[in-house]
Parts: C-alpha cells; structure tokens; sequence
C-alpha cells in the first residue's frame, strides 16, 4: 500500500555531503517535503543549489549530546553514513554512530529510519566492509523505531565511486589484466532508481521493518561492466585474466589507473570477493511502481550527464582524504603560518579574475602543468590522492568540492577563492585568490601560498621547494592576469 506524501512532514538526511544524499535532498525538495540537514560542518553545504530551502543543523553521529537538535520535530530520517577507511576501529565506529543515532530518534519519536546499506548474503563469508554495513543496519534497529533498510551493490551514475573506476579502467586500458574479482558477479544498480526506492519508503507503510535487497535489470560481472562500457563508447577493449593479484596488488593497480586512492579502493576490493546479487523479490512486491534500468541504459544516462557537465554530486565530495575528519582550519591569523605572497594589477574587472583562477585545474590544467602533474605522481607514489579527481563542473565551484589535489574550502563569488591542499604533506598547505578592484576596470589580483609545518620535517620541505615554488607560483599569477586581460577583451 502506498500513501500520498504528507507535506508537512519534515525529514532528516545526514549525509548530505555525500554522494546519495546530495542527490536525495532536492528530490525531497521538489516531492514537497520539508528538509533539514545534518552535517558535521554546514559550511560544505553551503554552495548547494538547495541550501537556502532546507534546515542546517551541524551535529556528528559520533558525539550523541549534538544530535538530540537535530531531531526534534522529525517524522523520517535518513541514514546514509557509513567508513570507508582503512582504519582497523571502523566498523567499532560505525556501530557506535548507529546506536547514537537510534537511540535520538528513539528519544525523539521519529516514526521512520531508512538507511541505505551493502547487498550481500549474510550468511555468506562476507569482507569486512559489508558485514559491517549489516551490522549498521542491525544496530540501527535496536531501537524501537521501525528501519526500512535497502541493500544495494554497485550504484551506477555519473561521479559515482564505482562507475568511476570503470570508467577510467575502460577508457585508459585496451587490454586490461583482470583479477580473480574481476569476474564475481554483482547486480548494479543506477542512482536514479536507488534515489527512487529512498523517496517511495516515506509513502510506503509495508517498508516498515523490512530489509530489501534493490538492484538493477542485469546481473553483471566487472569484467562484463567494463565491457559494456566500452560497447558503450565505441571502444575495443579486451580482458586478460591473471591468476594471481591480491587485493592489496589490485588496489595498488586501480590507485595508479583511477581517480580513487588505494586506501579506499581496498575495502571495495576485498568486497568482490562476494557474490552481491538480489535473492528474492521483495523490492518488486513492495514497489511495483518502480523498474530497475539495465546497467546500459544506466551507463548512457552516466555519460549523457558527464558530457553536459551536469554532475550534481560525486564519491569525493564527503571525503577529506589525508585530511581525515579535520574540520577547515579558519585562516583568521598567520601565527606560526608559513606565507608565500604575490600581487599583481589586472586591467580586467574583478568578475573576470574571479572566473579565470575558479577555472583552474580539471582538464584546462594549471600553468606550469607538468609540474603540477610531476607533484601529483609523486603524491600517488606514497598513497596520496594524486592529480586525478579533476573537477565536479568545468566552471562552477562550490564548498567541499574535490579540485585535482585540493579541497575548496572558501568560495566568495567575483572575490575570492581559498583551496586546502589533500596531498600528503608534513604539515597543513592552502593557496588562496583573491581579487580586489582598485580602480575602474583594474583589480589587484591576491595570490597566497599558506603553509604550517609540522616539525622539523615540515620545514625542510618546504625551504627545500621554495626554488620550484618561485617558479610555479610567480609564473601561473601572471598567466591567470593575462588570462583575465584577454578574457575582459
């Protein structure tokens, strides 16, 4: 039985920062519910399309007493956490913050909690990071508040974590040395029916309870994925099976030829381990309503929104990298910084200096971009993030977004833009643009290196690359002033 949406309800998303739930916020939006949001730093939230439509509440799952707030007044809620780390205390962590959160909504008398979990067979030897994912679910229905638990396995969609790693093993590779894993079979699923399922259990009673197993129209191996993907984009491409590439050789291999770093890599792999297959119907008895894609039409959707660039959100938006669960660090004084200062006058309004450094980097790259590109292989060499991410939007940034090596941290609009770098480093790095007008049609462009070095070692570093600094950094403030110059005409 399904029920009309009751508007006035108001409903909780955490995870708002990642990747499901930056989706599922404007969607609950445009279906009339009231939003409210909690997040360990809203300020990630703010270059949102939505955020002035919806309730801020900073708050983390691991700290009960900042909960109890965000709670209040609410009907449904959405948990859509869960680590991905390679820390050994993560699922301790995830069980911790399911218990938390159940135990407020219990509290303050929720009548709903959906969470969005990992498909696999309990009873199967499952990897860590799954049977943690069950557990989470477990955990959160401890409480006496009814849990409407989806399992699901590869979600397929433009800037999703595994259509990613598809995609970059498919277009770089014509013969591709496959693992064992590569040929467990899974059921992807696309964003867009995930989303669908999240919305259409607030309206329906017989969710309550019920863990439902969701995927989409194939069941797939990734050896099949990437195949189809190349079909797909007019690509011939070939496997070649090995038999012998641990989990730890395979992260190694996709850190090098993706996007995604070892660390997080790993976990997944150690997942396809696992058959992660749907093993009834109950998702078709409960929601008739809804069709699962074939992971083609999935795949098309994907790209169609790659090549328009209308990428809403994508796997690192949630992730701080070699950052961790740092909060920004609030640049309100230069005690104990390290500072690399230069200015220059542009004869270009500030509108257009602004719109020439937030185009940096993605595929327009930075000036001097063999260096920039040498730094991000040495980061990939020691487990750092590397220069891969790109861009989310080739001309749009927005707080929290991945930018190459660097995390957006400031975005004022036709002033300043403040990047915090996620390379790994001995100590915390930023560069910062700033554009100021001083007379009509002439601004004074601001470009600051920032630097706080941890130890000794933070130091050497970075005396010990002043010389490419000097030339990096004097350099690419004058390109991006001659840049604006021709940009203002």
């Amino acid at each position: 039985m399904t029920e009309q949406p009751n508007n006035n309800n108001l409903i909780l998303v955490t995870g708002a920062t990642g990747y499901v739930g930056g989706r599922l916020v404007p969607l609950l939006l445009q279906a009339g519910y009231r939003v409210r949001v909690l997040a360990r730093d809203v300020q990630r939230l703010t270059g949102r399309d939505w955020y002035d439509q919806v309730e801020a509440c900073e708050g983390d799952v691991l700290k009960p007493d900042t909960l109890d707030k965000a709670m209040q007044g609410v009907s449904a809620t959405y948990y859509l956490i869960h680590s991905m780390t390679k820390s050994t205390d993560f699922h301790e962590r995830d069980v911790t913050a399911a218990r938390n959160f159940a135990t407020a909504a219990e509290c303050a008398g929720v009548k709903q909690i959906i969470y969005l979990g990992g498909l696999g067979n309990p009873e199967a030897d499952l990897s860590v990071h799954l049977r943690s994912r069950q557990i989470t679910g477990e955990t959160l229905r401890e409480s006496t508040v009814p849990v409407t638990e989806f399992r699901a396995a590869v979600i397929v969609g433009s800037g999703s974590m595994s259509f990613e790693m598809v995609r970059y093993l498919t277009e770089l590779i014509p013969i591709m040395v496959c693992p064992q894993w590569v040929f467990t079979r899974t059921q992807p699923i696309a964003i867009r029916n995930v989303l669908q399922y999240l919305i259409a259990a607030l309206e329906t009673p017989a969710s309550l309870g019920e863990v439902i197993e969701i995927g989409g129209a194939d069941v797939l191996t990734y050896g099949d994925m990437m195949l189809q993907y190349a079909e797909v984009r007019g690509l011939n491409r070939n496997l070649l099976p090995v038999p012998v590439l641990t989990p730890r050789l395979s992260s190694y291999w996709v850190h090098w030829m993706t996007p995604v770093p070892a660390s997080i890599v790993r976990p997944l792999i150690e997942g396809l381990r696992n058959e992660v297959i749907v093993r009834d119907d109950k998702a078709e008895q409960i929601f008739p309503q809804i069709e699962p894609m074939t992971y083609r039409q999935a795949v098309e959707l994907a790209l169609v929104k790659l090549d328009a660039g209308e990428v809403e959100t994508t796997w690192n938006d949630a992730l701080a990298t070699s950052q961790g669960d740092n909060k920004p660090y609030v640049l309100a004084t230069h005690d104990g910084m390290l500072l690399e200062k230069r200015q220059i006058k542009v004869n270009a309004p500030p509108s257009d200096v602004y719109a020439v450094f937030t185009g940096l980097g993605g595929e327009r790259g930075w000036p001097y971009n063999w260096l920039w590109q040498l730094r991000g292989i040495l980061d990939r060499l020691i487990g750092g993030v590397g220069f891969r991410r790109g861009r989310r939007d080739p001309n749009e940034l927005r707080i929290g977004d991945a930018l190459d090596f660097w995390r957006v941290e400031t975005v004022d609009p036709n002033h300043l833009l403040r990047l915090r770098a996620e390379m790994l480093l001995p100590g915390r790095a930023w560069l910062q643009f700033e554009a100021v007008q001083v007379e009509d049609n002439l601004t004074r462009l601001t470009q600051t290196a920032f630097f706080a070095p941890k130890g000794l070692l933070g130091f050497a570093y970075w005396y010990g690359i002043y010389p490419i600094h000097g030339l990096i950094f004097s350099g690419m403030i004058r390109k991006l002033a001659a840049q604006a110059e021709a940009r203002a005409g």
